[in-house]
């Protein structure tokens, strides 16, 4: 495992971190999630990502019982904060009160002191930007989170903040996290990815194989027993995503690309995430401990010039799914 810096922060992620979303405390067993925890930490991943909204805070309990023993300082854990955790008018959103009561309640769930990144999980237009960093700013000042990000955010509102925060000497956001695969390319075209690399903000992509996609699993529109296409709890946004023929035969395409460098499929997709500008790490998804050996194989493979030609050709960057 190699690892990189977040951004322009200090602190060093693993190029493959293990996330919670459609898993963790609900789409699959406990005792199949605590498989793959441990094979993520045998295989140096350090970097685990959550949020409060995934099942409701259960995956963030979940994931402190899979790390029950684990040095504290050998991991860094992430979570988010936005998306409405009750019927609650305040519980929602990025005001002050529901970020500093969302970050005491991941405290809770995630049994730790201290969380190592803490994300707004979008963006609110409802909330004024100096009320977002100042509430971020005092957290981090307060010991309770050691940086803080963002997610899915539009690149003038990433800009914004980072502005807002050099005027006013707060803590910079390091980090944003958006969808981002080969087939998920926004960030190419929408200016998120420019303005990271401009401000020293670190991407940390979620969604690397488009819901399982690009693994090539659901080649000629099968639907396998075991896949997230065939579970209702691990589905995600996209739920007949493996029915698109046209980009099931572009996927297949890519087949020639991931022999010649005697990879799989899925390993070409992060490899290829792994060459972009700004990336700092690869959120993956895993039910299984075999996908999270599988998936850490990636960082030893090199693409070409001319596999990313090919790649550009299939899937151009305007494009999303």
């Amino acid at each position: 495992m190699e690892y990189r810096r977040l951004g322009r922060a200090g602190v060093r992620v693993s190029e493959i971190g293990l996330g919670s979303w459609l898993t963790f405390g609900g789409g699959i067993e406990e005792k199949q999630a605590r498989a793959c925890v441990k094979r993520a930490l045998d295989s140096g991943i350090n970097f685990f990502d959550t949020a409060d909204v995934y099942n409701r805070g259960e995956a963030e309990e979940a994931l402190a019982r899979m790390l029950k023993g684990v040095r504290r300082q050998e991991l860094v854990l992430a979570t988010k904060c936005f998306w409405p955790m009750s019927d609650d008018p305040n519980d929602r959103g990025l005001s002050r009160k529901h970020i500093f009561e969302s970050v005491h309640n991941s405290l809770k769930r995630l049994r730790t002191d201290y969380l190592d990144l803490m994300q707004c999980h979008r963006y609110d237009p409802q909330v004024e930007m100096d009320e977002v960093v100042r509430a971020m700013d005092d957290l981090v000042r307060q010991g309770k989170t050691l940086y803080w990000g963002v997610s899915e955010w539009p690149a003038e509102k990433i800009r914004e903040a980072c502005e807002l925060c050099r005027r006013s000497g707060a803590a910079l956001p390091v980090s944003e996290q958006p969808e981002y695969s080969i087939a998920a390319r926004r960030v190419e075209t929408n200016g998120v990815q420019a303005a990271c690399a401009e401000l020293g903000v670190g991407m940390v992509v979620w969604s690397p194989l488009k819901q399982g996609v690009l693994s090539g699993k659901y080649s000629g529109g099968k639907l396998p027993k075991q896949s997230r296409g065939a579970s209702r709890k691990m589905n995600g946004y996209w739920g007949k995503l493996h029915e698109n023929k046209a980009l099931l035969e572009k996927v297949d395409a890519l087949r020639p690309i991931a022999e010649r460098h005697k990879i799989t499929l899925s390993q070409l997709a992060i490899a290829w995430l792994l060459g972009r500008p700004a990336v700092s790490s690869v959120i993956i998804g895993a039910s299984r401990p075999s996908q999270v050996d599988e998936n850490v194989g990636a960082v030893e493979a090199r693409l070409t010039a001319e596999d990313l030609a090919e790649i550009d050709r299939l899937f151009p960057a305007g494009e999303h799914p």
